[in-house]
């Protein structure tokens, strides 16, 4: 195990990563009460942030035997930490740990245990993301991470100095001056490139609940990747608008989601897609937000407002934007038409319709994205 010093809220993250790979459904809001909680009894007293996180974290009888394997084995090793519960059956205790990160688990895994990871990764690449198991979610999550976002690119308007291209007379004519006046070589110009912006909507309403996580880790992948440079930016629809870009940027994925699931106050609500697309066209999108940008919409089309607005607002969007891009769980799913009110509505609208349901449909996203 990691001996560093790390931030408090850091281990205690990390630890409910650990649970969720044990196949415990700790979710966003267990997670945030878990470290409410623990600040309030105080993270260097082990046995009440053990309290705390049975309290929290814990939904059944059945989540109690793995909370107490996966706290010994996560904060056993801490000398600032004393042990809570006895050390039994490390093999299990092994087993539940998170695969592929022996610095966080304190060990190295088995060829047996890399085999079975390897063969999950390939079968979760085309598994519904909303059929998974919590420990499959967890791998899921990791192989998310792993994904490369790259940003689509557009000409810049200012020019730059190349070996070819247009005659550049300005800086000719300035390279002759130095020379008083002898003839030099000339100089040419071009117009490069720079990266587009990028804007992604995410329906977090009930109908869109199954896949919110996933996705929201996928626009976090976007938000905070290298490349980025401020030039993605994030919005959560339901019945409001909440723009999540700047608790995106932290670097830890589940840290970010946490914040970002603080600002969100319609999470898991109703849907009313044109009034908060209105929102944003008015206040964001035609300040210039969407002018030029790829625009991502994340959502199953479900409308409980006005079908019709919602038609008139992604007309709007799709003459500000260079593409509009729609995203939708059930694209991919056999036998799937675009026939509900909202997304029959939208339709007409977007340039591309593409599923969202599994990792490999989140890496094809990403290549339509770059490639705008």
């Amino acid at each position: 195990m990691d001996t560093v010093a790390r931030a408090p809220d850091e281990i205690l993250l990390g630890f409910t990563r650990a649970l969720r790979s044990a196949g415990m459904n700790v979710t966003h809001d267990r997670a945030t009460s878990f470290l409410e909680a623990a600040a309030l009894v105080g993270v260097g007293d082990a046995r009440s942030t053990y309290r705390a996180g049975r309290a929290t974290l814990c939904s059944g009888p059945d989540d109690l035997v793995r909370f107490e394997h996966v706290f010994e084995a996560w904060f056993g090793a801490r000398e600032q930490l004393p042990r809570t519960v006895p050390r039994e059956q490390p093999r299990q205790v092994n087993a539940l740990l998170p695969l592929g990160d022996p610095g966080e688990t304190g060990g190295e895994a088995s060829p047996d245990v890399l085999q079975v990871a390897a063969s999950d990764r390939e079968v979760l690449q085309h598994r519904d993301v909303a059929a998974l198991r919590p420990d499959e979610k967890a791998l899921l999550d990791a192989m998310i991470r792993g994904l490369r976002p790259r940003l689509p690119r557009r000409r810049a308007h200012r020019r730059t100095a190349w070996r070819r291209g247009e005659i550049d007379v300005h800086r000719t004519l300035r390279t002759t001056l130095r020379q008083m006046g002898e003839p030099a070589r000339v100089e040419h110009r071009r117009r490069g490139t720079t990266d587009r912006r990028v804007v992604l909507l995410v329906d977090v309403s009930a109908s869109m609940r199954p896949y919110a996580d996933a996705l929201l880790r996928l626009a976090h992948l976007m938000v905070s990747s290298a490349g980025a440079r401020g030039r993605v930016e994030a919005f959560t629809l339901g019945t409001r608008l909440t723009r999540i870009t700047l608790p995106l940027r932290t670097s830890d994925a589940d840290r970010a989601l946490v914040r970002a699931g603080e600002q969100v106050p319609d999470w898991s609500g109703g849907t009313r897609l044109g009034e908060t697309l209105k929102a944003f066209l008015d206040r964001w999108g035609a300040r210039g937000m969407a002018r030029g940008a790829v625009v991502v919409v994340f959502s199953d089309g479900w409308e409980r407002g006005d079908a019709a607005e919602l038609g008139e607002q992604m007309e709007r969007m799709q003459r500000l934007a260079h593409r509009v891009v729609w995203v939708n769980p059930h694209r991919g799913k056999a036998g799937y038409e675009p026939v509900q009110r909202g997304i029959a509505a939208a339709l007409p609208h977007c340039d591309e319709l593409i599923a969202g349901h599994s990792l490999r449909s989140f890496a094809e996203v990403l290549e339509v994205v770059g490639r705008a």
